[in-house]
């Protein structure tokens, strides 16, 4: 007599909804504008060569990407001349930030998150995956956490098979 099991996939019976915040990464180019190059002998910002600066460098190199802006230099720049690098990069960057590239990174996937439309989780039993091949931010884990539990049945971390436990709604 021949026995036959019948094998259960108690995961895809189990109603959870995976979610990977990977998929809102931003493919884009990442780019930093470092604002030391614009410095008189690596120190202070003289007002009218950076403005000639600005109207001649070639802004357009930056379509499409996504640009952080930083000076690496130990220099007092006024707030007035990221603003103007602010009103070029405008319309012409996919993305940009003052900071350096993990805090680009971080405000790309915060900004996608922020668009999401949560309709689609609601009442879901869902999982966070946890890791993959594009290294997300821990803040957007914790902002995608502070969206979910107001529409979500229940958050959990990891993979189907192997979840934490985050929040679960009492009803």
């Amino acid at each position: 007599m021949e026995i036959q099991e019948n094998i259960i996939n108690k995961v895809a019976q189990s109603g959870l909804v995976s979610f990977d915040l990977a998929d809102l990464y931003h493919p884009g180019e990442r780019v930093v504008y470092d604002i030391k190059e614009n410095l008189f002998h690596g120190l202070m910002l003289r007002e009218k060569d950076f403005r000639e600066f600005i109207k001649t460098h070639n802004w357009q190199s930056y379509e499409g990407k996504n640009v952080a802006v930083i000076c690496s230099a130990d220099a007092i720049v006024p707030t007035w001349a990221y603003m103007l690098i602010a009103s070029k990069l405008t319309n012409v960057a996919n993305y940009f930030v003052f900071g350096d590239l993990e805090m680009l990174e971080t405000s790309l996937f915060l900004s996608a998150i922020d668009k999401l439309d949560l309709e689609q989780f609601k009442d879901q039993r869902l999982v966070i995956k946890g890791c993959g091949d594009i290294p997300v931010p821990t803040a957007a884990y914790v902002a995608i956490t502070s969206k979910l539990i107001n529409v979500a049945k229940s958050v959990m971390y990891g993979e189907p098979c192997s979840t934490v436990p985050v929040f679960k709604r009492k009803d």
